[in-house]
Order: C-alpha cells, then sequence, then structure tokens
C-alpha cells in the first residue's frame, strides 16, 4: 500500500509529524507502522521516560492529552502510542458524524474539544500516535475532518482476495527471497486476506532459509500444512482438464476435511475461477501479457484460463455458474432436505463435468 510505504519512508527519514491516526479493517499496516515508531524513534535508554504505550480500553482521552501535552526529558522527542483506540469511549461518542462539524454530544464533548484543540495545536515534541483498528472513523465527523487536514490519517482497507497472491511475492521480494506463483497462490488460498497472518508464517518460512533462496510449494506443504494434491488450485486444474478422477479425489478429500476445506470457501473460489475464465471469452487481446493485466493474475496462470476456455464455452459457463448459485444457497439452508455439504459439493463437481 503506497500510502503506509510513504508513512515509513518518511519515518525512516526521520520526517516526524506530531500526531498520526491509523484506522482500518486491515490491521498489518497499522502495526508495521506502530511498531516502527514505537522501536525506531527513540534511543533504547530514552524509552523509560519517554515513551508511554497507553491501551484505549485502559484510559480516557483526558489522561492521553495529558500526557501528549508533556515535555520529553533529555530527549528531542517523547512518543505516546495509544494501542486500541476504537475502544476509546469518548472518541467512538464524537464519531457519530455531524456534517457542520458543530461540538459532540455533551457527554464525550469536553473531551474531544480538546483533542480538536490538540490536533491543530499539538506539542511539537511530541509524536502521538492513535491505533484504530478494524474501523474506520465517521468521515462527517468534526475529529475526521480535522485529522485529514491537520494530522497524518491513515486508512487501511482489507486486501482483496485476487489482490493477496501479489502481495504475497511483493513481500517475499522485500525479504530478499523468491516464491514461484502457483505458491504464492496457494498460500493466498489457504491463509486467506488476513496480512498479518500472512506476515507470521512467512516470517517462519524463512527462519532456516539463506538469503535468495526460493520458497517452493514443498516447504509451504511442510511447515503450513498445505496439501500440495488437495486444494482449490489442483481441483481447478482438474475441472479446467475435465479429469474426472482427480476431480473427485479432491473433493472426497475436501468432504471429510470440511473444516480445512469449507464449501463457502471453495465455491468461492471456484466462482472466482470461472468468472475469469468467462471474462477471457470475450478479451479482444488474448496475449499473455495483456489477458494477465485484464485477468488481474500472474502470466504463469494465462495458458490455464486460455485451455480452461476451450473446455467450457459461454454457454456451459452459464449453467455453471446457476448451480454455484444454486449449492451456495443450499448450503446455506436454502432449499435444502438435509443434504451434506460435502454431498453438495459431489453435485456441484458433477454437474460442472458434465
Amino acid at each position: 500500500m503506497k500510502a503506509a510505504e510513504q508513512i515509513l519512508l518518511d519515518l525512516k527519514r526521520r520526517i516526524f509529524k506530531p500526531v498520526y491516526f491509523l484506522s482500518g479493517e486491515e490491521a498489518y499496516y497499522i502495526d508495521e507502522i506502530s511498531d516502527y515508531i514505537e522501536n525506531n524513534v527513540l534511543e533504547e535508554a530514552d524509552r523509560e521516560f519517554n515513551q508511554n504505550i497507553v491501551y484505549g480500553k485502559d484510559a480516557d482521552l483526558v489522561s492521553i492529552l495529558g500526557l501528549a501535552k508533556q515535555f520529553p526529558m533529555m530527549s528531542e522527542y517523547q512518543v505516546v502510542i495509544v494501542k486500541e483506540a476504537q475502544n476509546l469511549k469518548e472518541l467512538n461518542k464524537s464519531a457519530g458524524g455531524d456534517d457542520e462539524g458543530s461540538a459532540a454530544k455533551p457527554a464525550a464533548g469536553g473531551a474531544v474539544q480538546q483533542l480538536l484543540h490538540y490536533i491543530t495545536h499539538p506539542q511539537p515534541t511530541t509524536i502521538l500516535v492513535f491505533c484504530y483498528k478494524y474501523k474506520t472513523i465517521d468521515k462527517r465527523s468534526s475529529v475526521a475532518k480535522s485529522l485529514q487536514k491537520n494530522a497524518v490519517y491513515f486508512e487501511s482497507a482489507r486486501m482483496y482476495d485476487n489482490q493477496v497472491p501479489e502481495w504475497i511475492t511483493n513481500h517475499i521480494k522485500s525479504l530478499n527471497y523468491t516464491i514461484s506463483p502457483k505458491a504464492s497462490f496457494l498460500m493466498g488460498e489457504f491463509l486467506g486476506n488476513d496480512l498479518s497472518k500472512i506476515s507470521n508464517e512467512i516470517k517462519k518460512l524463512i527462519i532456516n532459509l539463506t538469503p535468495g533462496s526460493e520458497i517452493t510449494t514443498d516447504l509451504i506443504q511442510n511447515n503450513i500444512g498445505i496439501s500440495k494434491e488437495y486444494n482449490v488450485f489442483e481441483l481447478q486444474d482438474a475441472l479446467a482438464k475435465k479429469d474426472i478422477l482427480k476431480a473427485n479425489r479432491i473433493i472426497l478429500h475436501f468432504a471429510a476435511n470440511e473444516k480445512e476445506h469449507p464449501l463457502v470457501m471453495t465455491v468461492s473460489s471456484l466462482y472466482s475461477y470461472f468468472s475469469k475464465i468467462l471474462k477471457f471469452h470475450f478479451l479482444p487481446d488474448k496475449s499473455k501479457f495483456a489477458a494477465a493485466a485484464a485477468l488481474g493474475v500472474n502470466p504463469f496462470f494465462v495458458d490455464g484460463y486460455s485451455k480452461a476456455a476451450l473446455m467450457y464455452n459461454t454457454s456451459k459457463l452459464k449453467h455453471i455458474f446457476a448451480s454455484l448459485k444454486e449449492c451456495d444457497l443450499k448450503s446455506k439452508g436454502v432449499d435444502n432436505n438435509g443434504v451434506t455439504n460435502g454431498e453438495l459439493l459431489k453435485e456441484l463437481v458433477f454437474k460442472i463435468l458434465h
């Protein structure tokens, strides 16, 4: 995310701002920025007297601002980091939206007015950081408007599933390692779009690797628990080739291990996969790199979509989407007379292949 990268770049250049408000559903970048400030702004010897870390559920806005207004002791800066700031009661009460930028409701008004004043008149020797995770502050509120105008306001949106493999590849590259497109796809499919979780798993993978090494599917299988044979990628490959034996072997494994392979995730992945095949049919330029850009995939996968398009014409794809929708609804209890998810998956794959 470019905004996060720019903030980190400024921090590394020791270009500091008095107030940082880090918010959004994706916690990874919030942690990355706040951790950098916590571990790098002050020398270790200065942190005991000049660095305060408080938690929103245990603090109140007035006391936090009181800390922020203090002067550092024998140091250029003091740091105040508010973790779990989404639990600050006064801040939540202030975020209900006030189009005219009027004062907050009386219950929180005093504290919020102090915050508004601090944002516009901060203590220049203090770096105040709010970590407002898993949500965002109402953009209509006077606090949000003031933060966007006078502070470093950062909002981290949850990454889309189809963006995750590329993020994994780039993140691993930044650590001076490599990974194949197939391996990054497998990690994304298995771990989802929680970047903090993915980052932690990558740290485990590279512990015993020398810099420049490749993270392989075997390494992922042995350390994360992803099966090299029984995964959504291999299911898609089997369906693309209409390999009935392989497809049935995979779905039997899925049915027997539903906790690791929930039907809702399988249906979602198949919907995304067949949507790309349908889109491929209508691409004016089907060359590798043009198709990859249009489909939002690594060029490595384009040949697979091209071959799958030969197997599934647009008429067949229409029926597949209807079957996917039916399976999804039945898995949620609609018109389902006690059929298990395993049986629903078998029925779905049969309809796709025949």
